[in-house]
């Protein structure tokens, strides 16, 4: 299981997000407020879902300034509604506003796509199939999407082209067909000494049985097949290799996708077609009498 906190994207996102709005300095917080002013902010929730992104929020002011104090009220993954209070932050006012944007971009977005991936999970339930994400992500923020995904309960897919081999339709057709395509990808990782997963995509039951014949995948990919050619195709793979149902897959079909007996359904939509939660940080500040 990947540590999305102790990660190398999280440092890398945090160091840049920072960067891409600060620069040499927030003018307006170094104009209007004084140094040294003390104050507290509330994380405040406005809307119903599940929230992502309290923990990478502690790192994000952590590293505006290791003094500021934070109190969490709730964490990753928990069900929230409008009026809780998801954290407070108290310390330097300019430097609570210095992080304020960047925590509430990403706790908005992944909060948005946890809820998403949670509402479709809990439409599988009493199947034993599971949701997968994909690589349809925002560029250069990928590693958080996916974290999103997981804490909404979905299953993350492969993280890109290095993790896993993903035959698809463009492969075929360039390669010469499935089985030179499988024997290819079999020898270039015995070549390069790698042990990773194959899977193919197939478009009809009889590429579906070209995979079987030659062997070596780990997952057959079932791409835009009618539930009636979904069922025939886990009934002809059997216990051969994973199953996977791809390609428009909305909440609304998903429940009877899942049961025809696939393993996995992915939606490219669990990253690119949810609704940011709204959450706002409202800031109090300390005044002495």
């Amino acid at each position: 299981m990947i540590d999305f906190l102790n990660h190398s994207e999280t440092r890398r996102i945090i160091r840049e997000g920072l960067e891409e709005d600060i620069h040499e300095g927030d003018h307006t917080s170094l104009s209007t407020i004084p140094a040294g002013t003390q104050a507290t902010a509330r994380c405040l929730i406005k809307g119903k879902g599940i929230l992502a992104g309290v923990a990478i929020a502690v790192e994000i002011f952590k590293k505006v300034n290791p003094t500021l104090r934070m109190k969490l009220m709730l964490q990753d993954g928990a069900e929230v509604e409008h009026g809780m209070v998801a954290f407070t932050v108290t310390g330097e006012a300019r430097d609570i506003l210095m992080g304020e944007r960047l925590v509430l971009n990403i706790m908005q977005r992944m909060s948005g796509i946890a809820t998403q991936a949670w509402e479709v999970s809990q439409k599988l339930k009493g199947t034993n199939c599971k949701v997968l994400d994909t690589r349809k992500t925002t560029p250069l923020v990928r590693h958080l999407e996916k974290w999103a995904v997981h804490i909404g309960g979905a299953v993350n897919h492969r993280f890109g082209l290095y993790d896993m081999i993903l035959i698809k339709d463009n492969h075929i057709d360039v390669a010469g067909g499935i089985g030179p395509a499988l024997d290819s990808a079999r020898a270039y990782l015995a070549q390069k000494k790698l042990d990773l997963k194959i899977e193919i995509e197939t478009r009809s039951l009889d590429e579906v049985r070209q995979v079987l014949d030659n062997g070596g995948a780990h997952r057959i990919l079932l791409d835009n097949m009618s539930l009636d050619e979904l069922r025939a195709a886990v009934a002809l793979i059997g216990d051969a290799c994973d199953t996977e149902a791809s390609g428009g897959i909305t909440p609304e079909t998903v429940r009877g996708v899942a049961e025809t007996g696939v393993d996995y359904v992915s939606m490219g939509s669990l990253t690119h077609s949810y609704e940011s939660l709204d959450i706002s940080l409202k800031v109090v500040v300390e005044r002495s009498e």
